[in-house]
Formats: structure tokens, sequence, C-alpha cells
């Protein structure tokens, strides 16, 4: 089962960049570079993957262009971003893009993404409301595309649910914060 950690200031300090990495590590088997915040993502982004070792994949967030140029594995894309899908692939990335509805699951299976994010699985703050375990298997069942769970997942039983409803994996911020 894929462990896809998504770090966010309240989990990654460049002070603590190591020590915080070792920690996901623990953990995740995939992670991503996500501050929606700083003025200084860039530069940031650079020492994250000077530092991220040890990950099956290594991705940033939402700028594909610096992913390529940067050398990460991949993006994660939000959901309004499906047009650079097809641009993301283009650089050789592997392409994540964060869905919500079973309409733009099937979109980003069409445009050529590698794997989706399925979300809010479970209440999580600021989110709306929770689609379910019988939404993501829902999801998961109409189409190919691996499906990684996201919402509200912080415990092991969340995480058997997801996984008996065949989704490839999990994501979360603070079950790996």
């Amino acid at each position: 089962m894929i462990r896809y950690a998504i770090t966010d200031p309240q989990t990654l300090h460049f002070d603590t960049i190591q020590e915080d990495l070792k920690r996901f590590a623990q953990k995740a088997s995939m992670i991503v570079y996500r501050d929606k915040e700083t003025p200084h993502y860039a530069r940031d982004a650079k020492l994250f993957l000077s530092h991220a070792k040890g990950f099956e994949k290594v991705l940033l967030h939402q700028d594909y262009l610096l992913a390529a140029h940067l050398g990460a594995d991949g993006v994660h894309l939000m959901s309004t971003q499906r047009d650079d899908i097809a641009k993301a692939k283009a650089l050789n990335l592997f392409v994540i893009i964060s869905t919500h509805t079973l309409e733009e699951v099937i979109w980003a299976e069409t445009l050529g993404a590698d794997m989706v994010t399925f979300s809010p699985v479970y209440d999580t703050p600021n989110k709306g409301k929770a689609v379910g375990i019988a939404a993501l298997k829902e999801v998961v069942d109409a189409v190919d595309i691996p499906v990684i769970a996201l919402g509200g997942i912080v415990s092991a039983t969340q995480i058997e649910a997801c996984q008996e409803a065949g989704a490839s994996g999990f994501a979360s911020i603070r079950y790996f914060g």
C-alpha cells in the first residue's frame, strides 16, 4: 500500500529538516513538499529535494516547471490544474492530481495522470463534507488509475478501511506529522 506524506508548515521545518524527513520516512513511501504560504517556495523546494532521499517518489506541489527544473520525481497538481497534466507528462514527471468527484477522477485518467488523490474521505478541517468509504470504493471500481485516499486519515483503522475499499494507498498530513 502506498503511504503518501503531504508536508505543510506545521509538520516540516527547515531548521530541523533532516529530523523531520527521517520522521516522515519511518511511515511514508512517497512525499510531497507543499507550502501554500511561503514566498520562498522555489528556494525551499530545492533544499527539500536535496534532503529528501530514501522515498520511492519525491514530488513538489503545483509547480510542474519547478519540479522538472529541480529534478523532482513528479508533481502533485490541484484539481483546478487538469490542463497541466499533459504539460507535466511532457516533462517526464510523475503526475498526481487532487480529485473530489468521480467525474474528476475519470478526467484525470483520460488526460494521462499517473495517480489521483480522492478526498475528503473522512472529516478534515476546512475541506467540506466527507465523501466516505462507499464513495471511495465507487471511484476505485470505476477506473484503472491508482486512487489514493485522502482527507482525515489519522488512524490504522481508517487506513485499513481505505485498503478494503480498494484504494492503492492513502495520503495524509496529520498521520505523518
